[in-house]
């Protein structure tokens, strides 16, 4: 008989939900457009997780994943925020899922469970003490420890966007100034594309194009982005003396733009980045790493 687990991952637009089995190879998978209501929200997930089960029959349940986005109060399976899908808000998804499917479910917030994912199958392979950046319209965070997801006492350890990396920098929604996502997102990209009169309807994309087409202007911003990342990871490497560091997301495409200003920061201020070279890498799964994490989590339990 053939173990497997089912895990979804749930963003702002769409969902992904496979049968994965225990060495990472995806069995099925579903995917599809995410509502804006929470009883269809919760009525895709259910019947995506169903089909893949019954599809299954015969085979061993290890268990049901599921990756959500915002701050998940994880005793009581309630995802508390979701910024980018505010109709789940005060949501308690556990037991909401749980009496539709008749079995447990393990919640898991959405960036630490791309942790999840690449310490399973992805650049982090073999390495149960990690960080992952994921680079996006904001900037998120999982940190693996011990080969588990370090969530702190109330869930909310690994908001790496939020530490400061410009005393006087840029505002952020947060209340604080100066954060990284506000100087090394997506969204940070776009500002300073507009700050510099590149454009002011351009994408993080465009400004891309822009750099490497040989615009000094552009190529100043993910100078400026790369610093800003080198300062954040300094921070992280002093504080936890971890062998690896990945960074995920879109913009990832534009690494050759902005990595040797970041590596040029990390050394000029990490003491223990030049002593022991920690890996700073590139994360290998992209999109699919929140969906094998969330497969994952019934494996790590097991």
């Amino acid at each position: 008989m053939a173990e497997y687990s089912i895990g979804l991952d749930l963003g702002g637009t769409n969902y992904r939900a496979a049968a994965i089995d225990r060495e990472g190879r995806i069995l099925e998978r579903i995917a599809g457009a995410t509502g804006a209501a929470r009883e269809a929200i919760l009525g895709e997930m259910v019947t995506a997780i169903l089909r893949l089960r019954d599809n299954r029959r015969g085979d061993e349940l290890a268990g049901i994943g599921v990756a959500l986005p915002g701050f998940i109060l994880m005793e009581k399976g309630l995802l508390l925020k979701s910024p980018n899908i505010p109709s789940l808000e005060n949501f308690p998804a556990r037991d909401a899922l749980q009496a539709r499917l008749g079995v447990p479910v393990i919640l898991e917030n959405d960036a630490n469970a791309a942790a999840l994912g690449e310490k399973w199958i992805g650049a982090g392979r073999g390495c149960d003490d990690l960080v992952l950046l994921t680079l996006g319209t904001g900037i998120g965070g999982g940190i693996i420890s011990g080969g588990r997801v370090l969530r702190g006492s109330q869930g909310m350890a690994g908001e790496v966007g939020h530490i400061t990396v410009n005393p006087t920098g840029m505002p952020c929604g947060c209340g604080n100034i100066g954060c990284l996502e506000k100087h090394a997102s997506a969204t940070a990209i776009v500002t300073m594309a507009r700050m510099l009169n590149l454009g002011e309807n351009l994408t993080s994309e465009e400004v891309y194009k822009l750099a490497a087409g040989g615009s000094e202007p552009a190529r100043r911003v993910f100078q400026s982005m790369g610093s800003a990342l080198g300062i954040g990871l300094a921070n992280l490497i002093q504080i936890f003396n971890f062998p690896l560091y990945l960074l995920s997301g879109g913009v990832l495409a534009a690494w050759d733009l902005f990595a040797p200003a970041m590596f040029e920061e990390l050394s000029r201020r990490s003491l223990t980045y030049r002593a022991a070279a920690p890996r700073v890498d590139k994360a290998i799964l992209g999109t699919e790493a929140g969906l094998m994490g969330a497969a994952y989590l019934p494996f790590s339990v097991n």
